[in-house]
């Protein structure tokens, strides 16, 4: 039987009209940080490149947003549209950030525009920053032992991203460094949340390079698995931690925000019980190397804050479903039971 969707769990009303700004905010994680601010009673200022693109519509849809939203026209490379953006907000969430392996596209714009976003809000004396980066900071280091768990005190090796030309795990490691160097320089109360590989559905029309990474497998663009494993969080789960950060005045430091760890088999599995009527592969690209097995990770960090993950099976199933809802999967009947 099918997973039935869960009932949101961050509506409570506690923002008391606070302001915040959410830069990219059309973003996947954060169009739900901007969903969930909005229902918890704050108003937003997101920033995005256009504010009368449609791919933003979604947000002016948003419960609250007519009253609560003002979508503001920014670019991280300009400090003066950040600043503009920033001024008079008690804190941000700078989610903001390319995602490519491209080092010319990657780099720049996500050292020096995270840069940028801490200066502007150093100067607006912003109560807290909230700052989104990766797990792609945290976990790339072959010098780890297999038994070591992988928490807030590791770092990704600079060196091995480099030369494997890893550019977004190295993009993600420097930005964060730079944020960290450049918050104690300026007095800035930062926090970070390092999330994996973020599904569940949908609020903007596009559909995002993590989500695609499921798509695949039900399309028929790829007929085999990779011998590989992957970490998954519910994007849900991800915006809730950044808010829960934000709020919880003891907050500091580093929250890996990570639910379940999955081989690529385990996944097609999961998906072809939910819906057997997709191509969805069965082999293994590597049949002839042993089956590859996850690094051990802690989230409790963050669970100590309060936050209950969603199983990574509900999250597998409220991914399909919502591809199904945009029109990015056509819905198929199922085969009949003999």
């Amino acid at each position: 039987m099918p997973i039935m969707p869960s009932v949101d769990n961050a509506a409570t009303d506690t923002g008391n009209g606070h302001t915040v700004c959410v830069t990219g905010a059309g973003g996947f994680i954060a169009s739900w940080i901007v969903k969930l601010l909005l229902e918890k009673g704050y108003t937003v200022k997101g920033t995005v490149r256009n504010p009368d693109d449609p791919k933003n519509a979604h947000l002016r849809e948003l419960e609250g947003a007519k009253e609560r939203l003002k979508l503001c026209r920014a670019d991280l490379q300009n400090f003066d549209s950040l600043k503009s953006a920033i001024n008079g907000c008690l804190g941000v969430f700078h989610t903001a950030s390319p995602i490519s392996d491209d080092p010319e596209q990657m780099l720049e714009p996500a050292i020096n525009g995270t840069k940028n976003v801490i200066l502007a809000v150093a100067e607006a004396k912003v109560r807290r920053m909230v700052f989104t980066s990766s797990i792609g900071a945290v976990y790339m280091d072959p010098n780890r032992s297999p038994d070591k768990v992988v928490d807030e005190t590791c770092w990704s090796d600079l060196d091995y991203c480099k030369n494997t030309k890893n550019w977004y795990c190295y993009g993600k490691t420097v930005a964060e460094q730079v944020a960290w160097e450049t918050a104690k320089e300026l007095g800035v109360d930062l926090v970070v949340v390092n999330p994996v590989m973020v599904l569940g559905p949908l609020l903007q029309p596009s559909v995002n390079l993590s989500i695609i990474h499921i798509l695949k497998y039900l399309n028929g663009s790829t007929k085999t698995y990779a011998n590989a494993t992957q970490v998954y969080v519910h994007v849900r789960d991800v915006a809730l931690a950044h808010i829960l950060v934000y709020e919880n005045p003891l907050a500091n430091g580093r929250y890996i925000c990570a639910e379940s760890a999955l081989h690529r088999g385990q996944v097609c599995d999961i998906l072809a019980k939910f819906f057997p009527e997709y191509p969805i592969p069965t082999k293994c690209s590597d049949e002839v190397n042993p089956r590859a097995e996850p690094y051990k990770f802690s989230n409790q960090k963050v669970k100590d804050l309060g936050l209950e993950f969603t199983g990574v099976r509900q999250c597998l199933y409220e991914t399909v479903k919502c591809l199904q809802d945009k029109g990015h999967l056509p819905i198929l009947v199922q085969p009949q039971e003999n």
